[in-house]
């Protein structure tokens, strides 16, 4: 059984192949296009998958999208027809977009899936259509390591769906309740991105990364006013202070006046109120979750849980659930977005449309590691760096190894640039960028000089997974970057009280631990274990980054500057390289080094970004 599966038209669209219930390969399209959340169809990820699969897109059984238009549509129109004439701006804007390209979603997939065809025939036959939820559902779920979990699925939304509940037993899944729109967990985070000057669909991890700085003074008010929650985590959002359903904005005046103040401006200098607004809106949305998780883990008795959803990539959100210990195992989808949808679309098609038996590999997951993407060897990676212009040394992989801890030990931001590329919006050790934890300063200069990005922003800990308890008040594998735990006590350093009384960002240069580049200004860290089975080469770096120093962690963080998606190829790699200030770029077995490279090949992302 083939399947192809499909995200597209919002953002973050993405293809995925799966064949007998595997999957074979995925790739977001902005990889390929270089354009950051690339909604268009992804021609060149499903190029790519059909490549990587080895079969033509006419042996395929199915081609599965996402979600059901249709029914999105009637969401659309009945939010409007109940609210007009307000919102009439909106909708105005709106409708032309539905009725030229949206609404007619079918024939436009035809159209654009006969460029795959070689014979144009039977491509309306092969073509399915999951539901949004049932989508990411199947996303957590069947990958798995669980053959029966409870799957919570939470996002803006669907169609009418903004959280989803399901059970998962074998082969089965079973949706047993919903929260529908307007009422969203997701959209009251994403008013309070938008509120705080940033970006809606791609800040909202900014503001889980704000929150520590901060004190949560504004979460009464916001469940007292904003959000009625129930004992059993169910809620409802009093739309009087919000404009995303009918309006052109996220919040609207009387949001403003409950808060006091219009939006912040985006790129305008943060303030301590903007730290407590996003501490806030992180504790109300961490309880809500808490609520659900507990009285769901009491009402059906299961014991594991899956999530998937926009609101799944809250990490800190996701440590807190599984420490709260209402389940013994939480496994959280890597590509928890709609990128993922494209992978959990193939899965419902293979289990609950075409009833196939689901493959369980015995492992940690299904997921490979997630690493499902493009890889390039070693031949290629020397003939694309060279008709580039790069200038590199090629190594054994014991020497490569040991230059690259070399690297490590004198301070440098390395690009770490090897094997397939990562599915999902975490690098995750195969299109990283990689420093040394115990550098003080490494953490302010990744950001400020590599990345050219805010400098509150935390970078994670890639740790061995055998040595994570050492580090770490966690025990239990988080190959995917999502979940976050606290230093070790014995690792920390103790702010005094004169720099307890600092301003929230300037706590940012307290170190907080034998290990500061990746330890958060509450002592916290988004880890990531490595495991040998399913990134053997990044394994050996640390081991031997380990065995030099003692230390069993790396700083990581994604292999791309700010506005720009994560590399795809060694030439991106390279260009990357030459547009920041980092020293070392290690792609394959090929080591280059910034002072060898040609002065007239750089390029100035500081200008283009204007920080300091």
């Amino acid at each position: 059984m083939r399947i192809l599966g499909i995200s597209a038209f919002y953002h973050d669209s993405a293809a995925a192949l799966l064949i007998d219930g595997r999957p074979i390969a995925a790739a977001q399209e902005e990889r390929f296009t270089r354009k950051k959340h690339d909604p268009g169809f992804p021609v060149q990820a499903i190029r790519y998958c059909l490549a990587e699969g080895g079969v033509s897109f006419d042996e395929l059984d199915h081609v599965v999208f996402f979600e059901k238009p249709l029914l999105k549509f009637e969401r659309l129109l009945e939010t409007y027809l109940a609210n007009a004439p307000r919102g009439y701006q909106s909708f105005r804007m709106a409708l032309p977009v539905w009725l030229k390209e949206k609404l007619f979603q079918k024939p436009v997939m035809v159209k654009e899936l006969k460029q795959f065809s070689a014979s144009g025939k039977g491509i309306e036959e092969k073509l399915l259509f999951a539901e949004h939820h049932q989508s990411h559902a199947a996303s957590a779920f069947y990958p798995s390591p669980f053959d029966e979990a409870i799957v919570l699925t939470m996002d803006g939304v669907g169609e009418w769906a903004t959280t989803s509940v399901a059970i998962g037993r074998g082969s089965t899944l079973e949706t047993v309740k919903e929260i529908h729109w307007p009422h969203s967990l997701g959209l009251l985070y994403s008013a309070f991105t938008y509120y705080t000057g940033f970006r809606v669909n791609s800040g909202e991890y900014k503001v889980m990364g704000l929150a520590p700085y901060g004190e949560p003074k504004y979460a009464d008010l916001i469940l007292d006013n904003l959000i009625d929650v129930k004992p059993d985590g169910s809620f409802w959002l009093d739309q009087s202070y919000f404009d995303y359903a009918t309006g052109l904005t996220m919040t609207n005046a009387k949001f403003d006046r409950l808060l006091g103040a219009p939006p912040r401006k985006a790129e305008s200098p943060l303030t301590q109120r903007d730290m407590d607004l996003a501490a806030s809106v992180q504790k109300v949305t961490e309880e809500v979750m808490l609520r659900m998780t507990r009285d769901l883990a009491k009402t059906f008795g299961i014991k594991n849980l899956c999530m998937a959803g926009g609101v799944a990539l809250n990490c800190v959100a996701n440590g807190k659930i599984l420490r709260d210990g209402a389940f013994e195992r939480v496994w959280v989808q890597p590509a928890a977005g709609d990128a993922g949808g494209a992978l959990g679309a193939a899965y419902a098609a293979h289990a609950m449309h075409a009833k196939k038996p689901r493959y369980m590999n015995g492992a940690m997951d299904g997921m490979k590691g997630s690493y499902l993407g493009p890889e390039f060897a070693q031949s290629e990676i020397e003939s694309r760096l060279s008709k580039a212009g790069a200038r590199f040394t090629t190594f054994s992989d014991a020497d490569m190894l040991e230059r690259t801890v070399d690297a490590l030990e004198a301070g440098h931001a390395i690009g770490w640039f090897q094997g397939r590329m990562e599915f999902g919006p975490r690098a995750l050790g195969a299109r990283s960028i990689i420093g040394d934890p115990r550098n003080g300063e490494m953490q302010k200069n990744l950001n400020l000089k590599i990345k050219y990005r805010e400098s509150f922003r935390p970078f994670a800990p890639s740790v061995l997974a055998e040595d994570v308890g050492e580090y770490f008040e966690h025990e239990v594998e988080s190959p995917y970057m999502l979940m976050v735990a606290d230093v070790k006590r014995n690792r920390r350093r103790m702010m005094t009280p004169e720099q307890e009384a600092l301003f929230g960002i300037d706590k940012l240069n307290v170190p907080r631990s034998d290990l500061p580049a990746i330890t958060h200004v509450d002592y916290s860290a988004r880890i990531q274990t490595v495991h040998a089975e399913t990134n053997p080469r990044y394994h050996a770096l640390i081991s031997a980054f380990k065995k030099r120093t003692g230390c069993p962690v790396v700083v990581n963080t994604s292999f791309n500057v700010r506005g720009e998606p994560i590399v795809h190829t060694p030439e991106d790699a390279f260009r990357c390289f030459m547009g920041c200030e980092m020293e070392t770029l290690v792609v394959g077995n090929c080591v280059l080094s910034k002072p060898d490279q040609d002065p007239a090949l750089k390029i100035d992302y500081k200008d283009k970004f204007d920080l300091d």
